[in-house]
């Protein structure tokens, strides 16, 4: 009866309370996209294979025609790379805790290292940037302006709030799983909900708020209820409602024109469009996990990479054109972390060897890119030392968007990346 009432997507969160603003803003948007499943810098921004990724690194060189083979054609994205238009750390680091996926998705997201206490059923035990950003905004800014997009790694879901005291579900994002929603499953079930009259109107929403009210979450979030405003309920719903028309009519199967091309990781972007062009959110995360494959086939992890780098692409193409935030947003690209420097004994079809992620040095090197308008990202640099970590990406999302000093001291180890800004 609840689901038939009120759910029109997966899994949505309320819009909770807003508090003080805080210090002045770098810019209005931040797009962050965990280029997740465990890279390389020796394939990404070292190049040692060519250049992978085109439409975010500048130069390289072509493909090695050993893994060109199994890689599918792409369309070049026109206009220059991300990298000309933003600074390059090239030698980040993922410094600290296992070099697990969810481990280094918690530390991107939360600005705090996971050590061997974490546990994947659960929410991370310290806030994430969702809840650091609703709780310490602008008061007047509603939670459709903060967005996390995944992958259907099990434990994702749990990435949207915490179980610290005082921020928990109250404060946390919209969540969308894009493969899920487009399911022949997910269609079943989300698209055909039942209508209901007017004159039923006042017993459906006193059915919503007794469910909302008695719904706990669990005890470690001093038993949040999840909620939702009538206002922003209706327009999420609508919203999915529309996706759910669109991908049954057949128009998400290709919508970027790559036909069987079209990957899961493309899926997740092109769904955090739909999301920047209805709500032109604040604050979207976005994750790509396809490079995963990785452990048993590396022709395929380079397959992926260079489609999850036409998926960037293509998301900073939509972020231009969308009127409130085409030159007023900074996008943020970093992988979760790395990969072994050794391969291990799994030979692909084309007889190259496949690389598993087991917390050696390679498997802690990533990148980090901050791309935006010129006068307030700095253009074309790259910094070439050792300079930067994971646990800096949300302190910099909070200067960027002006809640950083509201946030507690001793929260954040992490420290803001002053080099990508003017």
């Amino acid at each position: 009866m609840a689901a038939a009432a009120t759910i029109a997507a997966p899994y949505i969160l309320p819009s909770g309370r807003l508090f003080a603003a805080t210090g002045n803003r770098v810019a209005n948007h931040v797009v962050f996209c965990l280029f997740a499943g465990g890279i390389r810098n020796i394939e990404s921004v070292q190049k040692q294979r060519g250049n992978l990724m085109p439409s975010i690194l500048s130069g390289g060189g072509s493909v090695d025609p050993m893994i060109a083979a199994g890689m599918d054609a792409l369309p070049t994205i026109p206009g220059s790379s991300l990298q000309s238009q933003g600074t390059l750390y090239n030698q980040f680091r993922y410094a600290q805790g296992p070099t697990g996926h969810f481990n280094g998705h918690s530390t991107a997201i939360t600005g705090a290292y996971t050590l061997q206490d974490l546990n994947i059923k659960e929410p991370p035990k310290m806030p994430t940037v969702f809840e650091y950003y609703r709780k310490h905004s602008d008061p007047n800014q509603s939670a459709l302006n903060a967005w996390w997009v995944s992958n259907t790694l099990g434990p994702y879901p749990s990435l949207n709030y915490s179980t610290y005291p005082g921020y928990g579900a109250a404060y946390g994002a919209n969540y969308m799983q894009p493969i899920t929603l487009i399911s022949e499953d997910g269609l079943s079930a989300l698209s055909n909900p039942r209508i209901f009259s007017s004159a039923e109107g006042e017993k459906i929403n006193k059915l919503r708020n007794f469910f909302n009210d008695s719904f706990s979450i669990d005890s470690q979030v001093d038993n949040a209820t999840v909620r939702n405003p009538m206002n922003d309920s209706d327009l999420l719903q609508s919203f999915i409602r529309q996706q759910l028309i669109n991908a049954q009519a057949g128009q998400a199967t290709n919508p970027w024109g790559v036909g069987a091309s079209m990957n899961g990781d493309m899926y997740n972007v092109y769904y955090a469009e739909q999301i920047i062009q209805e709500f032109s959110p604040e604050l979207l995360v976005v994750n790509m996990q396809g490079v995963d494959i990785c452990h048993s086939n590396f022709t395929e992890y380079c397959n992926n990479l260079r489609k999850a780098d036409y998926a960037v692409g293509k998301l900073w193409q939509t972020i231009q054109s969308t009127p409130g935030m085409a030159n007023d947003t900074i996008l943020i690209v970093a992988p979760e972390h790395g990969r072994n420097l050794e391969p291990n004994t799994i030979l692909d079809s084309f007889g190259q060897p496949a690389i598993d992620h087991t917390s050696d040095n390679t498997s802690r090197e990533i990148f980090c890119m901050v791309v935006g308008p010129a006068g307030k990202v700095n253009q074309g640099l790259v910094v070439n030392d050792i300079t930067g970590e994971s646990i800096d990406i949300v302190p910099t999302i909070g200067h960027i968007l002006g809640f950083r000093d509201s946030i507690p001291g001793g929260m954040l180890s992490g420290r803001v990346l002053t080099e990508s800004l003017v």
